[in-house]
């Protein structure tokens, strides 16, 4: 039964993961601020400051010291959430793989920024892209609405399969931009999230337990490779809390969002807030007789190859998108989709993993680095680029003044 779809509320991101997080009323939430994650604690402390959660926050003195808190909670058997931005995810960046390995469902909301040096406090997605094989889900959220329906999916797919989330928004243009809304009812929530019952606790005296033994060559490969195995089993756990949140919701979300691309020649992947951008551009240019479409990106890890493979496979040109470089090799988007072009696993013969085919050609970009706009017309070119066989065997700058 869908609940309450009609009702609408102007926030922003920020203040609707906060929103998210009050319905949820975790137990912990160990906090440091970070620009332009600030508002989504700031908006969180108020409510707890009213009584409108139960949640203990815990402020430390840095990020390392902020997830090392989150580890311990969640070991302790507490429902544990936080948030964080750029040099705040990079400093915790040993405490984000304890927290993978010890298999802890702790969800992170992140405002995604470039990292120094030099200095920037804008978007792109360096931040959770340096991130991407700490063995944590990342979700990523194309504007408000999805911030907000993503922090309570991403709550329960991370407590049923017993591994960290992060949601992601991009900084300041999702997380501090006003949008209009959709909010589900308190007891709504409640009931989809559930009550967290952790199998194995520090507190639980009556079961004794020992998080982060040391693990030597006899069992640490095992140890991994459950850790991958539990990565692989999150595509249909999230299909299937997909479901169920569209029950109640009336949102439909996947592994990836495709639009447009049945009947498209020409196919952009993205991920973020430039997927909004990328359906206008579409829209236009399909007016002028140019196939255009989209996928976008929801999961990034685990990176769904497989279904990245079916909804490309049969377009004449393909474009990717990446706010991110990989300095010294291809952006980690582009990686990706190439990976998933040549290397997916065959439907139809049911073999392992093997060379798919070699007649795809599929075009680099990178784009809004530090926060640099990108516009309508400079996707509407990127799709012209596709159209009249533009190819470059190299990576293309979107907006570069050099």
């Amino acid at each position: 039964m869908i609940h309450n779809t009609k009702k609408r509320v102007a926030l922003t991101g920020g203040a609707a993961a906060a929103e998210a997080l009050r319905q949820i009323d975790p137990d912990v939430m160990p906090v440091y601020p970070i620009t332009p994650q600030t508002p989504i604690i700031e908006t969180f402390a108020k409510f707890q400051a009213e009584a409108l959660v139960g949640t203990e926050i815990i402020p430390v003195e840095s990020e390392h010291s902020m997830m090392s808190a989150c580890v311990g909670a969640s070991a302790a058997g507490a429902r544990t959430v936080t948030a964080t931005s750029s040099q705040g995810l990079a400093l915790m960046n040993e405490v984000l793989y304890i927290a993978s390995g010890l298999r802890l469902p702790i969800l992170m909301l992140v405002s995604a920024r470039a990292l120094s040096a030099p200095i920037n406090i804008h978007c792109d997605h360096s931040d959770v892209m340096g991130a991407r094989d700490a063995g944590w889900i990342q979700i990523f959220s194309e504007n408000v609405q999805e911030a907000y329906d993503n922090t309570l999916i991403g709550m329960k797919l991370a407590e049923i399969m017993k591994l960290p989330v992060m949601v992601v928004m991009d900084g300041f243009i999702t997380s501090h931009s006003v949008e209009n809304l959709e909010i589900l009812p308190d007891n709504i929530v409640k009931k989809f999230v559930g009550e967290y019952q952790p199998e194995k606790y520090l507190l639980n005296i009556s079961d004794p337990v020992t998080f982060g033994p040391v693990a030597l060559p006899n069992s640490y490969f095992e140890f991994k490779k459950g850790q991958e195995e539990a990565m692989q089993n999150v595509f249909g756990e999230y299909q299937k809390i997909a479901a169920e949140f569209k029950r109640i919701s009336g949102r439909h979300y996947d592994l990836l969002e495709s639009y447009r691309v049945a009947t498209a020649d020409y196919v952009i992947v993205a991920a973020g807030s430039t997927a909004g951008t990328i359906k206008v551009a579409a829209d236009n240019l399909r007016s002028q007789g140019i196939k255009a479409g989209l996928v976008k990106i929801k999961l990034f890890r685990p990176f769904p190859y497989k279904e990245i493979a079916r909804v490309i496979k049969n377009a004449k040109g393909i474009a990717v998108l990446d706010r991110a470089l990989s300095p010294g090799t291809h952006p980690p988007i582009y990686q990706e989709v190439l990976n998933s072009m040549y290397q997916v696993s065959s439907i139809n013969k049911n073999k392992s993993y093997f060379i798919h085919d070699t007649k795809y050609f599929i075009q680099s970009y990178v784009y809004g680095l530090g926060g640099r706009e990108i516009f309508q017309k400079d996707i509407e070119e990127v799709f012209e680029d596709l159209a009249d066989g533009d190819k470059a065997g190299e990576i293309r700058y979107i907006g570069n003044k050099n």
